[in-house]
């Protein structure tokens, strides 16, 4: 049975010509040997699997080459290549940095330096994952490496440059190898395809590039593999199953679906893809992936950012025509911080459930305000329906409910200002008649019309006054509600100042200065179970009454009695107060109690 040698090992490059995708490296080195300009250190850095050993023996056989040709390359024939060939030269040494870092292995490498070459020209040194070498080797290094002798020249290759000390780097010619293209490695792919004779599709060999990310190496090696899978015959389906990677379908259809705000459906196939088993942070990067692809698609000057085949970029263009700038744009930013906190994320389903809801969302309705893909745009354009299409029902509910805490606080007090009836019995039917009248603004030609309601008091019987005495309530107000409207127990004067304090340090912290004030107040019962609160200046009281009806729900809640009425008023010039500092409450308590000043003049007590 024939040795098998996989492809990478195979098909590795024997001359510049057969290097993939490094066209303007391979010349200038094919220049410098043809002119004889050759430096005595090279270091050659890029990524994985695309070409920097490669190229670095092909050039270490080239410049001692005997006879080489007309185009610099090696001629294959003479004692030198043959040599090299056969894996028996004395000129060209590898060393792995990765397993000989040592300061005690570069001397012994620094030692054959001292012998000139017996066949050939030159001594050629390449060391492989040069940034492996620990400092104290660079140093012992950096000597032989500044001066070497004439005939020694140093081939240094890396996949992390910036790991290499400076010294180093500023003694080099520096070659920086680039990442295979899609295009490129697939063409090779399709030479070793045809010289294996295995059939392929194209949309096979796309996919297996695709992977790669770059390398042609790995391409090599994922080619091998599928087509051990595929038996001879790489198909699409066959590799996407063997290779367990996400078909860009889901992609394509996730965003569709978007587009159209199909959440649920973008769910299910969340679900049945989790199912399959793939992990649902690669979805988001895949998916991040594919969005990007699709806003370089936008626009001509970008289509060559896509690294994919042609019939790929061909769909990207058709969707692309299809999703708004904002929308991918919006969706790149939700996505990159899915993929944030995707690591430190107790419940990382969830995180990428929301994450496609809020991507799903993006092509919603327009709405008043702004709300980049993070609220509920379905719900709150339902609420603003409901609201829109029932104000009258509104108005008249808290018109209602706004007389009958009037009736209430008149029958309390025992008196009724004398304008407030001729408000509620006259004066709304004439301002419901004859208050309210449409005037129109002249526009331009351009332009509607538009139509403002004026309201005219002028039969109303009610002075500025007895306006003021009456309890305005905010929209807010009106809504809220008990939790239990039967609820009817017992409180003391020490629960409501419990429950009171309570409620003030559960306030927002944007009331915080509000949440302040009303703890240096006191509420009391006045006629059980009303409640009464004296404040001393119309500002707060104003500030108060703007949020009368919050805290009076929240108060029937604590102490759970939905017949309190919160009455909070201006105090009279006698009921004010002076509010005591700490100091004065201090000695106020050590005057009413002589044994506490006892105690604290022994223990000598400071108020902190």
């Amino acid at each position: 049975m024939e040795e098998y040698i996989v492809s990478a090992r195979k098909y590795r490059p024997q001359t510049f010509d057969d290097v993939v995708g490094q066209s303007a490296l391979t010349t200038t080195l094919k220049n410098a040997v043809k002119s004889g300009k050759l430096a005595h250190a090279y270091l050659f850095c890029g990524p994985r699997g695309v070409g920097k050993t490669t190229c670095a023996r092909i050039f270490a056989r080239v410049i001692n080459c005997e006879n080489p040709t007309a185009d610099s390359e090696a001629c294959g024939h003479c004692e030198s290549c043959r040599a090299f060939d056969e894996q028996r030269s004395y000129n060209i040494f590898e060393l792995d940095a990765a397993s000989n870092n040592g300061v005690e292995q570069i001397k012994a490498l620094m030692e054959q330096t001292r012998i000139p070459p017996q066949v050939g020209k030159y001594k050629v040194f390449i060391i492989d994952e040069v940034h492996m070498l620990s400092p104290q080797a660079f140093n012992s290094f950096l000597k032989t490496l500044e001066e070497p002798p004439s005939y020694v020249i140093f081939i240094l290759a890396t996949t992390e440059k910036h790991k290499i000390l400076p010294t180093i780097l500023s003694r080099c010619q520096i070659y920086d190898f680039e990442r295979m293209t899609v295009q490129s490695i697939i063409n090779h792919l399709k030479g070793v395809a045809e010289k294996e004779g295995i059939n392929y599709e194209e949309k096979a060999l796309a996919l297996i590039a695709e992977k790669a990310d770059g390398g042609m190496r790995d391409a090599l090696s994922i080619f091998d593999q599928a087509a051990s899978f595929c038996e001879g015959n790489i198909t699409y389906e066959k590799v996407r199953e063997d290779l367990n990677v996400l078909d860009a379908d889901n992609y394509f259809r996730i965003i569709d679906l978007a587009l159209e705000n199909k959440v649920s459906d973008i769910m299910l196939l969340l679900n049945s893809l989790i199912a399959k088993g793939f992990d649902p942070g690669n979805l988001v990067l895949g998916l991040a992936s594919h969005v990007r692809n699709v806003l370089m698609a936008k626009d001509a000057p970008t289509l060559p950012l896509l690294e994919v085949s042609e019939e790929q970029r061909l769909r990207f263009q058709e969707q692309a025509q299809r999703c708004p700038v904002k929308m991918l744009f919006d969706a790149l930013k939700i996505m990159n911080q899915c993929d944030q906190g995707y690591r430190t994320s107790s419940h990382k389903r969830l995180l990428v459930e929301l994450t496609l809801i809020q991507v799903a969302q993006l092509t919603q309705p327009d709405e008043e305000e702004p709300v980049a893909g993070r609220s509920p745009k379905r719900l709150k354009s339902l609420f603003r329906r409901i609201l829109t299409s029932q104000p009258k029902a509104a108005a008249q509910v808290a018109g209602a409910e706004k007389r009958k805490i009037m009736e209430e606080r008149r029958a309390r007090r025992g008196t009724a200002p004398q304008g407030v009836k001729e408000l509620r019995s006259e004066g709304v039917k004439e301002l419901r008649s004859e208050g309210v009248k449409e005037t129109t603004t002249p526009q331009t030609h351009n332009q509607k019309p538009i139509t403002k309601k004026t309201i005219s008091f002028k039969n109303i019987s009610i002075s500025l006054n007895e306006l003021k005495r009456i309890p305005e309530q905010s929209d807010s107000q009106k809504d809220l509600e008990v939790d239990d409207k039967e609820a009817a127990e017992q409180f003391s004067q020490e629960d409501l100042e419990r429950q009171w304090i309570a409620m003030c340090l559960r306030m927002p912290s944007q009331m915080s200065a509000l949440s302040q004030r009303l703890k240096n107040l006191t509420p009391h019962i006045s006629e059980y179970p009303d409640i009464e609160l004296l404040v001393d200046n119309q500002i707060l009281l104003n500030q108060i009454l703007e949020i009368k009806g919050r805290i009076r729900v929240t108060m029937a809640n604590a102490l759970k009695n939905n017949h309190i009425q919160f009455l909070p008023r201006l105090a009279e010039g006698e009921e004010v107060r002076r509010i005591l500092t700490k100091p004065e409450i201090l000695k106020k308590i050590s005057e009413a109690n002589p044994a506490f000043a006892k105690l604290k003049e022994k223990l000598k007590l400071e108020l902190a």
